[in-house]
């Protein structure tokens, strides 16, 4: 009778397995967006690939949110599950928008400074995937998974003094000269910038979940 119940009680869905394969999908868009600030004949295809990596994540997210409603036992709260998955998108939404701006403006060379942040993009989504991946067993892993949030918040910090480093570079760039050149490359820097902020919510969220679990 008991196995009968238990048949008819929706599952758990393996959350931690989703978690870990949007992970990966940042890391891969975060890979694209890199190879897009390389500029030439290149950006068109990277862009495609960004908005490919950001499809594949909307799915998984999909199925985060529809395991939620469905499952009876999950690992955390719902409400923290809901958050953590939504940081997650936010993170390669915010480097597809990126990439659209890119793509609609048809910028094709970059400044140093953009492919620097890009650098940081990457790393922050392969400390990323090293932290959801070691939600499964968090209660063993809380130095290294706060070792993790501390070095996403100094890369946060780095990329903002490039952002700024960069925004100085253009304006003395073109001060007398193309202001359309000045604006489009301003935007850039400031969608870059909120892609790392984007890890940073991520990173925050998950050192919430340490602090509510252990």
């Amino acid at each position: 009778m008991l196995r009968f119940f238990q048949a008819l009680m929706p599952r758990e869905e393996n959350f931690f397995g989703q978690f870990n394969a949007h992970a990966r999908t940042l890391v891969d868009g975060a890979v694209a967006l890199r190879d897009l600030l390389e500029g030439g004949d290149g950006v068109a295809e990277a862009c495609a690939r960004v908005a490919a990596h950001e499809e594949a994540a909307d799915a998984i997210a999909r199925e985060v949110l529809l395991g939620v409603r469905r499952s009876f036992i999950t690992p955390f709260d719902r409400g923290d599950i809901k958050d953590l998955i939504n940081h997650l998108d936010d993170a390669i939404d915010q480097m597809k928008k990126t990439a659209k701006t890119i793509a609609l403006f048809g910028v094709d060379d970059f400044e140093m400074h953009m492919r620097q942040m890009a650098d940081i993009i990457l790393r922050c989504a392969e400390l990323t995937v090293e932290a959801v991946g070691l939600l499964g067993a968090l209660r063993d892993n809380v130095g290294r998974i706060n070792a993790i949030a501390e070095e996403i918040t100094r890369l946060e910090e780095q990329a903002d003094e490039l952002n700024e480093h960069g925004i100085r570079a253009l304006y003395l760039k073109h001060k007398d000269g193309n202001a359309m050149a000045f604006i489009v490359s301003n935007e850039i820097y400031d969608h870059l910038e909120k892609v790392v902020d984007r890890f940073e919510d991520v990173a925050n969220r998950i050192s919430g979940l340490v602090i509510e679990q252990v």
